[in-house]
């Protein structure tokens, strides 16, 4: 299977040396790259994350280095139409700057306002196009991450994104050793994990993945 997989937070520079961004630690993205390698899988991993604590060497591992949502777009439009299954685990922001200064922004004794504007949909723009004429179906696999209202907001992200399979967590995920996390699929209840670590998650949804790919 030739998994293309997102990781890490992306960037949206405010100017040239500040940005805004969030605090995922791409820990996901890398552990869900180990366990489809050792699953004997071919992985492009695009991360957002500079300086990983633990680089992944291996033949059948490509690592593309991104910064910005819109970057992290280019990438996965690219390197989509080769893949089987796509797991975007990537923190992608959902607004960047409509006007990114040139040069760094003075410090005034005055309010700052900043325009924001969307990000591009990434996961919403490959479950629209999963479906090939010529070929099968790939895999699309997104997460949500939910402070209230979990399966609910996270069933609503499957069904309007036309997504293959949701992984929902909560904020207590962010840097965490440990996780909690619920897996739906459109044809299935949900599954829920006990605590443990994202090794052993990441291993649970390639085997997931691998499963669903079969019928397709």
């Amino acid at each position: 299977m030739r998994t293309l997989i997102t990781a890490g937070a992306t960037r949206e520079y405010i100017d040239p040396v500040r940005f805004i961004s969030n605090a995922s630690s791409g820990r996901m993205g890398y552990a869900l790259a180990h366990a489809a390698l050792k699953a004997g899988h071919n992985v492009t991993l695009i991360t957002a994350i500079e300086n990983p604590k633990s680089e992944i060497r291996n033949p059948k591992l490509k690592v593309i280095k991104v910064e910005t949502a819109a970057q992290m777009f280019d990438a996965v439009k690219r390197h989509f139409p080769r893949c089987d299954c796509l797991i975007m685990a990537a923190a992608v922001a959902d607004y960047t700057p409509a006007y990114p200064a040139k040069t760094k922004i003075k410090k005034q004794n005055k309010p700052l306002t900043i325009k924001l504007k969307p990000t591009p949909d990434i996961l919403k723009w490959a479950g629209a196009h999963k479906n090939p004429k010529f070929r099968r179906r790939r895999l699309v696999v997104g997460f949500a991450l939910e402070d209230r209202n979990l399966r609910q907001n996270a069933e609503k992200k499957l069904r309007d994104k036309n997504l293959d399979m949701i992984i929902a967590n909560t904020p207590a995920a962010i840097g965490a050793g440990k996780i909690s996390v619920q897996i739906k699929t459109p044809d299935r209840k949900w599954l829920k994990l006990p605590k443990t670590n994202k090794t052993t998650v990441a291993k649970k949804i390639i085997s997931l993945a691998e499963k669903a790919g079969r019928f397709y």
